[in-house]
């Protein structure tokens, strides 16, 4: 037949295709935004750094660790075959379900939204206080537009093919890190001020929280710094997610026993240095004050304008329309390798685990397409930050602990990398990502627990679809 489909990926990236992916897919919107909200939880410079340091040191162990699987399975879907291997089918569905009802289409929504808001500095029509449409609870703002339109566009240009997708990632994601290191070098060396610096490094350690009401500072310590920490610790989380993105897409990357675990490492490793880097910039340009209290969070925009006068604001703007464009296409990308994975396995849609001519799981990235422009619908950035970093963790917690599970359940298997520091390194990860997500559940039970409920909904849901053996 001569229109026949292809059966099989084209391995067109390299390793600069792979790093590209994860730094274009982890830097979106939070690294503009999340400081503000964690110096009022947290209140000082010293933690808010320690955070920030802490959450790349985590991530890159946690990237490393990925490296042993990405090197035994190079296969598409990444981190659903890593899971599916270690725990078996059901738990790998659960995932796949997770990933898809929330993981990725929650953060294609959330960074989506992002893109809008900043849209609407260039052009205020665009904000989401231009309501469109009314009818009951819902309302419709052209901010929800602009944001399911640059997700639509982003599908389409997927569709296409690999290598479309992969030269626009790779532009733009160059231009991200051009720009960052840009504001972060022109901070110091314009908007630094010594009594800022040092006012800010004088109680370092002293923590405080804001009181939102009155403006005030309350003294925090124990089960209160605890809760403090760990609301603060999903800001900075949650600007780190998605790096395990490449590993969906291992079929399509040359040599993917070893280019899957170095991009995964340099790509965590360039992106912890910029964000330790920026926070750094942040506290010797601006009062903690005035972090705390930036306008709709926009800490980055406070500190452009310091930085570069009247025009910091727009070129902020710019700046983060193009790393979230380039976040959300890296995303989308990626995402859709892992529905295709599913359904080769019978566990999802059967129209999934088809490749269009160009190669790609077209069918699947329409599906996603239309479920994160659903969720663009449904919320605010910060309700669907929590929704998503919650089971993010606890995905990323079971994949780690497959590599214990592995070890002894495949002990010959061949392991051209091993993962680094094991066992001590992994279960650092483990241990500190199980306190954080067990906090999270008690302390933002009302949007973690809508994140779970909606992963166990995958149990009976797997069950009744499952077919007859």
């Amino acid at each position: 037949m001569e229109d026949e489909k292809p059966e099989d990926f084209k391995r067109e990236l390299g390793l600069l295709d792979g790093t590209m992916l994860v730094v274009g897919s982890m830097i979106g919107s939070g690294i503009f935004i999340v400081s503000s909200d964690m110096v009022r939880q947290v209140g000082s410079a010293g933690w808010l750094i320690a955070i920030w340091v802490l959450t790349a040191l985590l991530t890159i162990v946690a990237a490393v660790s990925y490296g042993e699987l990405s090197a035994m399975f190079p296969k598409a879907g990444g981190q659903y075959v890593y899971i599916k291997e270690a725990y078996g089918k059901l738990i790998g569905f659960l995932y796949g379900w997770s990933f898809f009802a929330v993981i990725q289409t929650g953060t294609i929504a959330a960074v989506g939204v992002a893109f809008s808001k900043f849209a609407a500095y260039i052009y205020a029509p665009l904000s989401d206080e231009n309501i469109l449409f009314e009818m009951g609870y819902f309302k419709l703002n052209a901010a929800q537009i602009v944001s399911i339109i640059t997700i639509i566009l982003l599908t389409y240009i997927n569709s296409r093919g690999v290598k479309n997708s992969k030269i626009l990632q790779t532009v733009l994601t160059v231009i991200k890190i051009s720009s960052l290191l840009g504001l972060i070098i022109f901070g110091f060396i314009l908007g630094a001020k010594a009594e800022i610096w040092n006012a800010n490094w004088t109680h370092a350690w002293e923590s405080k929280a804001l009181d939102v009401s009155n403006g005030s500072w309350l003294p925090i310590s124990g089960t209160a710094l605890l809760s403090g920490f760990v609301a603060a610790f999903v800001g900075s989380q949650f600007s780190s997610v998605a790096w395990e993105g490449v590993t969906f897409i291992a079929e399509e990357i040359k040599n993917p026993k070893r280019n899957v675990g170095l991009s995964l490492f340099l790509g965590t490793l360039i992106v912890g240095f910029i964000y330790t880097m920026a926070n750094v910039m942040y506290i010797a340009v601006l009062p903690l004050q005035d972090i705390a209290t930036a306008k709709s969070d926009r800490v980055a925009v406070v500190a452009s304008q310091v930085i570069f006068g009247g025009m910091g604001t727009l070129i902020i703007a710019v700046m983060i329309m193009i790393s979230t464009f380039a976040c959300n296409n890296g995303l989308i990308m990626a995402g859709a390798r892992v529905y295709y994975t599913m359904a080769k396995d019978g566990v999802f849609f059967k129209k999934a685990a088809n490749l269009n001519s160009a190669s790609v799981p077209e069918w699947a990235l329409w599906a996603q397409c239309i479920w994160a422009s659903t969720l663009c619908l449904t919320g605010k950035y910060g309700a669907l930050l929590d929704f998503v970093v919650i089971i993010v963790l606890i995905f990323y917690i079971l994949t780690i602990y497959g590599i214990f599970i592995l070890r002894k359940k495949m002990p010959n298997a061949e392991r051209p990398y091993k993962a680094f520091g094991y066992p001590f390194l992994p279960m650092f990860f483990i241990v500190i990502s199980s306190i954080i997500s067990i906090t999270l559940l008690i302390t933002k039970t009302s949007t973690c627990g809508w994140g779970v409920f909606i992963m166990l909904i995958g149990i009976p849901v797997y069950y009744l679809t499952k077919p007859k053996e």
